[in-house]
């Protein structure tokens, strides 16, 4: 069975520690141990009957429930899909249509799938400083931000794409909003994937969200299944300009949000005690696993404002990856799928205090 290039194949960690997937601990999937939350269940089993029945192609009610959670928009801004991953790929698709697309690297693989399928011409900024071997502290690259300065042409004349998450993957970097907002002035679409943003208590996001009908040239895509736990069901949604949004809706499959999926999410997302349960959960488990993982030798956290720490290694990360699975029966996420980052780099989720001691353990006993 072939590496995985994604987190979260138990199949594959399974064959490798001996073992059924159902006793795998997956650290390499970066989901909230603490969902799915009660008032999804409830939703999925109460649409049950409906299965019978097509979804709303429009998802109206969808959408005003996501309204919800960005009141100062309406519903027209919002575009429901199959996953975050689906809206990529129709922003792939408008990102090819430029001369050349900046990608913030090392960048999440689903990117390069996206702009790939449509040929887009891409040119690529690192975080990582080559001469010191540093990170750059959660600031954008030195050399996009130096592009967004010296660049003449006002968005609406310019030919030139950028793609970039935040906080990042798979670094945890939070860039402040301030930081974004010039390079909206330079670029013709900026594509924002804020995936991970939910995960950050309110009054410490950096979202763009609030300024998205002063550009039609900004994307913002956001993920329900992460911060829910529901990444079997597939949802995530889109906001932008209404004109692009129509034009997508053209593009792709017709109900491409199944109707268990689309009762979840307007379930979930007026669930506040899920929602403040998580951020209390998220701030302590994180410190307690960086601390330790730090206390160990070889190992070097990133400091993450996301549910997921970076981890550089002295060891190979996919040796130790595969010493884990057969001592602990635990799955880590290897780095071999960013370019960037090689064999010495792993990334572990941020779990439950009980998981995140046993994944402290097992690294204890290989270390």
């Amino acid at each position: 069975m072939n590496r995985p290039t994604h987190g979260g194949n138990l199949a594959w960690a399974a064959a490798l520690a001996g073992c059924s997937p159902s006793f795998i601990l997956d650290f390499s999937a970066s989901i909230n141990p603490l969902g799915p939350p009660k008032s999804a269940i409830a939703a999925i089993e109460a649409q049950l009957k409906n299965l019978v029945a097509y979804p709303n192609p429009n998802y109206q009610r969808l959408r005003e429930a996501l309204n919800q959670l960005h009141p100062d928009l309406t519903p027209d801004w919002i575009l429901p899909g199959n996953g975050s991953a689906e809206l990529l790929t129709w922003a792939g698709r408008e990102l090819s249509q430029l001369q050349e697309t900046s990608l913030v690297t090392p960048a999440f693989s689903d990117y390069r799938r996206a702009l790939k399928a449509f040929d887009a011409n891409v040119s690529e900024y690192p975080l990582l400083n080559p001469e010191t071997g540093r990170w750059a502290d959660n600031q954008l690259p030195d050399s996009l931000l130096s592009y967004g300065r010296s660049a003449v042409l006002p968005y609406r004349a310019s030919n030139r794409g950028l793609l970039l998450n935040n906080p990042h993957n798979p670094t945890g970097q939070l860039f402040e909003r301030e930081t974004i907002l010039p390079l909206l002035e330079q670029f013709a679409l900026v594509v924002v994937d804020e995936a991970f943003m939910d995960f950050l208590p309110p009054e410490q996001q950096q979202s763009l969200i609030s300024v998205v009908q002063e550009y039609e040239n900004l994307v913002i895509l956001r993920s329900l299944t992460k911060f829910y736990s529901l990444p079997g069901l597939r949802l995530g949604y889109c906001i932008a300009h209404p004109a692009r949004l129509r034009r997508w809706q053209q593009w792709r499959d017709p109900w491409s949000v199944n109707t268990l999926a689309e009762a979840a999410a307007i379930a979930v997302v007026q669930d506040t005690e899920f929602q403040q349960k998580t951020w209390n959960w998220l701030t302590v488990a994180r410190s307690h696993l960086f601390e330790g993982l730090a206390s160990m030798p070889g190992l070097q956290p990133n400091i993450s404002a996301a549910n997921f720490l970076l981890v550089q290694s002295e060891q190979s990360s996919s040796q130790l990856q595969e010493k884990l699975l057969k001592h602990s029966q635990i799955l880590i996420r290897d780095c071999l799928s960013f370019p960037e980052l090689g064999d010495r780099f792993f990334r572990v989720a941020v779990r439950t205090q009980s998981d995140n001691q046993r994944l402290l353990e097992g690294l204890a006993a290989i270390l």
